[in-house]
C-alpha cells in the first residue's frame, strides 16, 4: 500500500517535513519511490510566481532538445534550479543527469492571453516534450505550471530526499504533497508516480482503482489533449477532478458526489436531488470502485481529503488556523503536527470530504447527505 503526506499551511516550510511524515509511516509503505508537488512556492521562487515552471528529468542530449524547442516556441529562461545531488546514492533506474525546475517567461504573443488559453499552451508543451523524450526516456516533464515544481524519483523516501539534499536545498512552499511508493503494480516507471497534476489541479492515491479502464476510456472521449498518459490507475482521479471542476465548472463538492454517487434514496434529503441525478446519469462512467483514499488540491489553494464507498483505506486530517496536514496514519499526522488538539482529528468516510480552505485558515467537513 501507498502513504500519503500532505501539508498545506500559511507559512512556507520545508519538504522534509512531510517526508519525515513519510518514514514515521514506513510500516504502511514499501520505499520503492517519492514523488513530490510543491504548490505556493518559497525561497528562491517566491519572486517568480506568475511565471511557469518547468519540472522535469533530462539526459544532457534531453535538455539540450529541450532547450532548443522551448527557445524555438519562444519561452525565455528567466531562473533555473537544479538539486545538489548526492553522489553516494544511485537510483534504481539508474543515474540521471539533471532534476531540473526552469522558470520561463511566456512568448511574446502569449503574454495577454486570457488565464485558460495560457494554461492550454503550457499543457501543449509539456506533452509535446513528453512525446520527445518518451522513446529513449531522455526527457520526462511532470508539470509547467506556474508556482508548482515536481520531483519524482525512485527509492526510499528518506534516501530519495538525502539524494535531492531537500534539507540543506532552500526549496519551500505553502502546500506540499508526498507520497512514499512507486508503481509496483506495474513497471517501475517515473510517469507512474504520484501525485499526478494538471493545470493547477493535484491528487494523490491509496487504493486501486478497479474501475479504471471505463473511467479512462469516458475521459479520452471528451476531446480534452491533457487526458493521456495513464501509467497509473489513479491518473484518472486528477483528470476526474479537472474535469468537474475546470471544464463542467461544478464546485468542488460535486466531485464528491460524481466519483461516489449517492442512491436514489439518499439523494431525497438533498435540495439539489434533480441535478445530482443528471449528474449520476450523465457521468456515470466517473464512479470509481476502490478501496481508495484520495488527497487533492485545487488552483485557488483548497486541499480535501476523500473515501470511496468501501472506506478500507486510512485517512485522517488535523491541524489548526494557519497548518494542516492529511495523512494516511495518526502517526504521522502525530510527526507533522505535534501539538495540534487531537480531539479535533477528523477521519472522513465514505459520505464526507474534510476540506482545509486556501492559506489553511480552516478545516470544514462537508457530507455528502447534508440537505
Amino acid at each position: 500500500m501507498c502513504r500519503l503526506s500532505a501539508i498545506t499551511a500559511e507559512t512556507y516550510f520545508s519538504p522534509m517535513e512531510n517526508i519525515h511524515a513519510l518514514d514515521t509511516m514506513k510500516e504502511g509503505h514499501d520505499g520503492s519511490g517519492l514523488g513530490l508537488v510543491l504548490r505556493d512556492l518559497g525561497g528562491e521562487f517566491e519572486g517568480l510566481k506568475r511565471y511557469p515552471v518547468l519540472s522535469g528529468i533530462c539526459s544532457h542530449e534531453g535538455m539540450e532538445r529541450v532547450d532548443d524547442y522551448m527557445s524555438r516556441r519562444g519561452f525565455t529562461e528567466v531562473f533555473s534550479w537544479e538539486p545538489e545531488i548526492d553522489p553516494d546514492f544511485t537510483p534504481e533506474t539508474g543515474l540521471r543527469d539533471h532534476y531540473c525546475a526552469k522558470v520561463y517567461d511566456y512568448p511574446r504573443e502569449a503574454k495577454r492571453l486570457p488565464k485558460r488559453e495560457k494554461e492550454d499552451l503550457l499543457m501543449q508543451v509539456r506533452l509535446e516534450l513528453r512525446a520527445m523524450g518518451e522513446s529513449d526516456e531522455s526527457i520526462f516533464v511532470f508539470s509547467f505550471y506556474p508556482d508548482v515544481i515536481t520531483l519524482k524519483e525512485v527509492g526510499d523516501p528518506m534516501a530519495v530526499a538525502r539524494y535531492f539534499n531537500l534539507e540543506r536545498s532552500g526549496l519551500e512552499a505553502r502546500t506540499i504533497f508526498a507520497q512514499g511508493r512507486q508503481n509496483t503494480n506495474y513497471a517501475i516507471y517515473l510517469y507512474a508516480c504520484h501525485p499526478f497534476f494538471i493545470q493547477g489541479y493535484c491528487t494523490m492515491t491509496n487504493g486501486e482503482n478497479t474501475a479504471f479502464v471505463p473511467i479512462r476510456e469516458f475521459l479520452g472521449g471528451r476531446g480534452f489533449p491533457g487526458y493521456t498518459g495513464y501509467n497509473s490507475d489513479s491518473e484518472v482521479f486528477t483528470h476526474i477532478l479537472h474535469y468537474v471542476h475546470r471544464q463542467l465548472g461544478y464546485p468542488l463538492r460535486y466531485y464528491k458526489d460524481v466519483i461516489t454517487p449517492l442512491k436514489a434514496e439518499e439523494m431525497e434529503k438533498r435540495r439539489d436531488r434533480e441535478a445530482l441525478l443528471l449528474l449520476k446519469r450523465s457521468l456515470r462512467p466517473l464512479c470509481i470502485d476502490g478501496p481508495n483514499c484520495v488527497i487533492g488540491f485545487i488552483p485557488d489553494g483548497t486541499t480535501f481529503m476523500v473515501q470511496d464507498a468501501k472506506k478500507l483505506r486510512p485517512g485522517v486530517v488535523g491541524g489548526y488556523p494557519g497548518k494542516y496536514a492529511l495523512m494516511s496514519e495518526e502517526c504521522g499526522l502525530d510527526r507533522a503536527i505535534p501539538d495540534r488538539d487531537r480531539s479535533r482529528d477528523f477521519s472522513p468516510m465514505k459520505y464526507d470530504m474534510a476540506v482545509v480552505t486556501p492559506r489553511a485558515k480552516e478545516m470544514k467537513v462537508w457530507n455528502q447527505l447534508s440537505a
